[in-house]
């Protein structure tokens, strides 16, 4: 019996494919694990570094340095109290302005939009996050601000101020710069972000699903909160996660309208200061170890405060998992 030769090639071929599966998923396998070997390395140096630079710091203030809202170069009395509530606050307004807003673009692309200008709004809405965050600050400063001096903080302030317990976030002088259009510019540059993570988690819901929901009566408002929502709603709480840690470590744009002002104030009208501010206006001009090591424990801070967001931001995604798979 004589073997055919192309059976006996395609047997070679096989036996090589088989050696090389074999040798080469170990050496896969160990490639990929020495990638996340070195982001954990990378981390870890990262947090040894700032808190090696701000321990001269930690060791003057100790942990009464978080909440310690005086900020004094002349006496060398550091906190990083105000900062931390600046950033706190802007990112909250961020989300409060960018994730509604998000939301509706989202939907109104994958389910109202017709088909003809769909595509150009949505490469628009992506446009957005290619503009500079500087170029956003100067449009803040010198467009924005000048407005909400003339017309909006006055409207605010005669309209919300004398009002109980909210009328204090709407007091004080028509500035312009403060917490309230830092809050506004950074909702406008999360705003594509969001929206653009939102628009695919809605285009990944089956079709069928959408039409069964119609066929059974439901209307578009039934089938997005009761088909859509439901079916994609991790990636929903990622991409709010995701522009909630951009807004937190935004520098230049909140830089230039937010005043950087070191004391704290009930009103969202008034300057203030975020940790990413701060840090950018003095970092060059800090003499004497304590200053500088107050900075980078700033940045520690804002590092902690960072995990502790994405942390909760994942255990959110983890439960929204194990009800839909309960469900």
């Amino acid at each position: 019996m004589y073997e055919n030769p192309s059976d006996q090639n395609q047997s070679t071929q096989m036996t090589r494919s088989h050696i090389g599966t074999r040798f080469g998923d170990p050496i896969f396998q160990m490639l990929t694990f020495a990638f996340a070997i070195m982001v954990l390395l990378i981390l870890g140096g990262v947090i040894l570094t700032l808190c090696e630079g701000a321990w001269p710091a930690l060791r003057v203030f100790g942990p009464a340095f978080v909440w310690t809202a005086s900020w004094n170069p002349v006496t060398k009395n550091f906190g990083a109290l105000v900062p931390l509530i600046g950033t706190m606050i802007t990112a909250l307004i961020a989300m409060l302005i960018g994730v509604p807003f998000s939301f509706g673009l989202a939907l109104f692309l994958t389910e109202i939009c017709p088909h003809g200008i769909r595509q150009p709004i949505a490469i628009a809405i992506e446009l957005l996050a290619a503009v500079p965050s500087i170029i956003y600050g100067i449009w803040g400063l010198f467009i924005l601000a000048p407005l909400f001096q003339r017309t909006i903080e006055p409207l605010l302030i005669s309209s919300l101020g004398p009002l109980p317990l909210i009328g204090a976030l709407f007091q004080g002088p028509p500035i312009g710069i403060g917490m309230l259009l830092a809050g506004l510019i950074l909702g406008l540059m999360v705003l594509p972000f969001i929206t653009a993570v939102m628009r695919e988690v809605f285009l990944s819901v089956p079709q069928v699903l959408r039409e069964s929901a119609y066929g059974l009566g439901a209307t578009r408002w039934e089938v997005t909160w009761r088909v859509v929502l439901p079916y994609c709603r991790t990636g929903v709480v990622g991409g709010i996660m995701l522009g909630l840690g951009r807004a937190l470590g935004e520098t230049m744009a909140v830089t230039f309208v937010i005043g950087n002002a070191h004391h704290l104030s009930t009103s969202l009208l008034a300057p203030g200061t975020t940790i990413s501010a701060t840090l950018a206006n003095e970092f060059t001009e800090a003499d004497g170890e304590i200053y500088t090591a107050s900075l980078i424990g700033l940045g520690l801070v804002l590092f902690v405060l960072t995990f502790f967001v994405l942390a909760i931001g994942k255990r959110l995604l983890l439960g929204a998992q194990a009800r839909t798979t309960l469900a």
